[in-house]
């Protein structure tokens, strides 16, 4: 799971200069504006697998968010940034917190589900927490369709004199399966000039679209759309909307469902 990795447990603190806040502003507009396009009015999101918060910082003025993480540290730094947000450790396969939505955001921590059993209880999870007519969206950096080999990285510093920057490099050592790996080494520069390297592999799910739109219409989402994820966001989208009307039984699939290229 993503807290076993170092950058989301001792080394959480350097999370906002890993990866800044600001960098987070393309991918929070565009889930705005489907957000502000949903059929119901959205206002109460639950956003499972929510991390250092850079995306909630972005979305938090004009809805009500509830953030998940199964990471104590990462849910810390995220509070430091979003003192305003109701934070709940969680696994987002498990959890259960006894109320419903009106959309469920899952971005880039579905990519630490590297079994279909693992993505099918996610799935779950989020139509139970999807109030009847409510949206689901699930940002996955990576989908097998259209996977490519990926070299990267980015970085920022802070007032305090402290830097970070990381590289990345995602590949597939086996494209039969499910799963891909990234190896990351992270350049940690703190304010007294002393330097840590480290690095870091993962594994991350990568699942094909007909897997992801199976399990979707499984769980009983009635429409469904894959697309590619909006100029800026790596990987796919996938928007479900759970059936039924506010205050009415929701109903189970509706096919058939679709997938836009």
């Amino acid at each position: 799971m993503a807290s076993d990795y170092r950058v989301y447990s001792d080394l959480a603190g350097w999370w906002p200069l890993i990866s800044p806040p600001e960098e987070y502003t393309g991918e929070a507009a565009q889930l705005a504006d489907l957000f502000r396009a949903a059929e119901i009015p959205v206002r109460e999101v639950l956003d499972l697998g929510s991390g250092g918060g850079g995306v909630a910082v972005h979305l938090k003025d004009r809805l009500a968010m509830t953030l998940v993480d199964l990471s104590d540290e990462m849910l810390d730094v995220s509070r430091r940034l979003n003192p305003e947000c109701e934070h709940v450790r969680g696994d987002m396969r498990t959890i259960r917190l006894g109320r419903t939505f009106d959309a469920v955001l899952v971005h880039d921590a579905i990519d630490y589900m590297t079994t279909e059993d693992d993505l099918r209880q996610v799935i779950e999870t989020v139509f139970v927490h999807c109030r009847p007519g409510g949206l689901a969206v699930f940002v996955p950096d990576h989908v097998a369709d259209t996977f490519r080999p990926f070299t990267g990285g980015g970085g920022g510093s802070d007032a305090s004199g402290r830097q970070a920057s990381f590289t990345e490099w995602t590949w597939d050592p086996d494209p039969a399966d499910d799963w891909i790996q990234a190896e990351y080494e992270f350049v940690l520069r703190s304010a007294d000039a002393t330097v840590q390297v480290v690095q870091e592999t993962h594994r991350l799910g990568a699942f094909s679209r007909a897997t992801w739109l199976r399990l979707l219409g499984d769980a009983g989402f009635g429409t469904v759309t894959a697309e590619a994820a909006p100029a800026g966001v790596r990987g796919s989208l996938f928007v479900a909307r759970r059936g039924g009307e506010p205050g009415q039984p929701a109903q189970g699939p509706t096919p058939p469902m679709r997938s836009m290229e």
